[in-house]
């Protein structure tokens, strides 16, 4: 059970970031949060009680350089190339061995996937995945099937990018925001509470944030049955620094130790 958790909190990184809004043609996002080149990094596993600091270690990236997409309309698209890992250390590395990774290609302009891959190495467990968005025509390949889809379909890891871009400074304790994400052949959806703003202290500093729970964490990817907690910097970056989940013997999470290439000043670090 333990290292089931510690293997599938990565996954909880994306939680706070599902949001599709239904908007025609390309857009283009105001982004004031992220930019070429930053890297997040956090410790994972646990993060409380008898075996605190069992786990690994994970990040997310974003290239140093723009990468380029040709759409179906034969445009070239400047993207980001966003990556995603996770990998098992130490004693759990040595009882089984996790070394996990999301890639996904995002439109600069309009902050949209247009190639999400899925990379899993958990044990014996493997486990690939490609998904191929035509966002002109709605459209996501998947082998050969194609599925119908909304306008601006985010994926698992590119969502969590376009809601950075969003402004949550008037949004009060007790809303709940609507969240959804494409994956395998579906679009499936999670409404996410937010809690309460608080300061908090990780290993990368204190920062002040704003703490969201998801209400119902089932379906695609996701399958959850305990209360999952995730602290976003209250200010217009939004970077995760944590994540928790509480089981028998303590609380499995992660947390942010280390970032650089921030795009401006995280104004929510108080130290």
């Amino acid at each position: 059970m333990i290292k089931t958790k510690i293997i599938s909190i990565y996954l909880i990184f994306t939680l706070s970031a599902y949001i599709i809004f239904a908007e025609s043609g390309n857009r283009t996002i105001k982004n004031d949060a992220f930019t070429f080149g930053e890297k997040l990094e956090y410790k994972v596993g646990m993060i409380s009680g008898p075996l605190k600091g069992l786990g690994g270690s994970g990040g997310i990236s974003i290239s140093n350089t723009k990468k380029q997409f040709t759409n179906s309309a034969k445009e070239k698209r400047d993207c980001y190339d966003i990556l995603f890992w996770v990998n098992s250390e130490g004693l759990v590395d040595m009882l089984y061995s996790v070394n996990d990774k999301y890639k996904t290609l995002v439109d600069v302009a309009g902050i949209f996937p247009y190639e999400f891959h899925q990379r899993i190495r958990e044990g014996s467990y493997k486990k690939d995945f490609k998904a191929t968005f035509d966002q002109l025509n709605n459209t996501a390949i998947v082998g050969n099937n194609k599925y119908k889809v909304e306008d601006n379909v985010q994926d698992v890891l590119s969502a969590l990018y376009y809601f950075r871009t969003f402004d949550l400074s008037k949004k009060k304790n007790g809303d709940v925001i609507e969240l959804s994400n494409f994956y395998k052949d579906s679009v499936y959806k999670l409404p996410v509470k937010i809690v309460k703003r608080e300061i908090i202290k990780v290993p990368a500093g204190k920062f002040k944030t704003i703490l969201v729970q998801p209400l119902v964490a089932e379906g695609g990817l996701f399958k959850f049955n305990n209360t999952i907690s995730i602290w976003i910097t209250d200010d217009d970056k939004k970077i995760p620094v944590k994540v928790a989940t509480s089981i028998v013997i303590g609380d499995v999470g992660a947390e942010l130790k280390k970032y650089s290439g921030i795009k401006g000043k995280i104004t929510a670090k108080i130290d």
